[in-house]
């Protein structure tokens, strides 16, 4: 009999994309489940059934009785969901969305494997820290890590969608070099506004194309601003086979979360990083910063932008400048031997150990 898991996600994109591709390496070997709020849901196909657990945010302190109230009740219906689908192992993406379960695995006494995709440590990983068998990340030097846990730490590549190892590689139809902007699962907006004046003045000069990822309501206007400064573009919102779309590019500029910056990586686009300055314990810029290291992206702070400076960091990297170059060979080593069924191994090891 296979053992049964159920992975716990939800909220943002930043930690459903996770879920995905841990559930994607463990359907094979173990019967799977996932449980998400209903924001996450939106970022789950039909291929993938989801109990829901709808748990409240803890940012309203007037709301504070009710939802702690709330969570109790759903606390409840997870201890009954993990024990009629006889659960063996709970694996939490982090994030408030899975307090409920967590709670009701540590008093079903089960084993609870935590997944930290980011380089700061989240609060409701380091919450749940203590309770957790294992605390699976990227990097030995996993930032808020509090003394006496590194035994309960174990590292593996990023969790990167099984297509994104099968995309092909770099391909266009055209000669026009092709900038791709990822404001994010929930768009980014400030991106729609910091940015245009820059590529009004760059394709003045030399012939670009633009494919801008925003949020629904500001694609028509993104839409008409490209069309109106005669900008080739491609606007549009979620897109589920963005590995078909960012293969495309030839330079990405994005906010810094883990999943997003670990695909750009794999599909060794060269990428600029403008982190979400508002990303709790600034674990954007730690995100970026990991790349920045090793001399595969650059990093600009949004507070500091400067669009003058901007346009012309930007012309030289179309222009297909050494640092350019550089990036794409420093991404190119960084991943070599990161492959779906070596990642797979490890994981499988790290579950199954006793």
């Amino acid at each position: 009999m296979k053992t049964k898991i159920l992975i716990s996600t939800g909220g943002s994109g930043g930690h459903v994309t996770p879920a995905i591709t841990i559930y994607n390496h463990l359907k094979n070997t173990h019967e799977t489940l996932i449980s998400t709020d209903k924001r996450g849901l939106a970022y789950l196909d039909k291929n993938y059934k989801a109990f829901v657990i709808n748990t409240p945010k803890l940012n309203n302190y007037f709301l504070l009785p009710f939802s702690f109230l709330k969570i109790l009740f759903l606390t409840l219906k997870s201890f009954f969901l993990l024990k009629k689908n006889n659960i063996s192992i709970l694996i939490s993406t982090g994030g408030y969305m899975s307090l409920p379960l967590c709670l009701a695995a540590k008093i079903l006494r089960i084993n609870i494997f935590l997944i930290e995709p980011n380089m700061v440590l989240g609060r409701a990983n380091k919450f749940f820290l203590n309770f957790s068998r294992k605390l699976i990340c990227y990097s030995k030097n996993l930032i808020n890590l509090p003394s006496g846990f590194n035994h309960k730490l174990t590292t593996i590549k990023p969790l990167i969608r099984k297509e994104y190892y099968e995309t092909s590689g770099y391909q266009k139809n055209d000669n026009l070099f092709t900038i791709i902007i990822i404001g994010g699962s929930q768009g980014a907006k400030i991106f729609d506004e910091l940015l245009n004046k820059s590529f009004v003045s760059i394709a003045k000069k030399i012939s670009i194309k633009i494919i801008h990822q925003t949020s629904e309501k500001n694609i028509n206007f993104l839409k008409n601003f490209y069309s109106q400064n005669d900008i080739e573009s491609s606007v549009f919102s979620f897109d589920h086979n963005l590995n078909e779309v960012l293969k495309q590019g030839d330079l990405c500029i994005t906010r810094a979360g883990a999943s997003s910056l670990a695909e750009l990586s794999i599909l060794n686009i060269p990428f600029v990083a403008i982190p979400l300055p508002s990303s709790k314990d600034n674990h954007q810029y730690e995100n970026a910063k990991y790349y920045k290291e090793q001399d595969c992206c650059w990093i600009i702070d949004q507070k500091n932008f400067d669009d003058q400076k901007f346009e012309r960091f930007l012309l030289e990297l179309i222009n297909k400048s050494q640092d350019y170059k550089t990036k794409k060979n420093k991404l190119q080593k960084l991943n070599y031997q990161n492959t779906w069924n070596n990642v797979n191994q490890k994981i499988l090891k790290i579950i199954n150990e006793n």
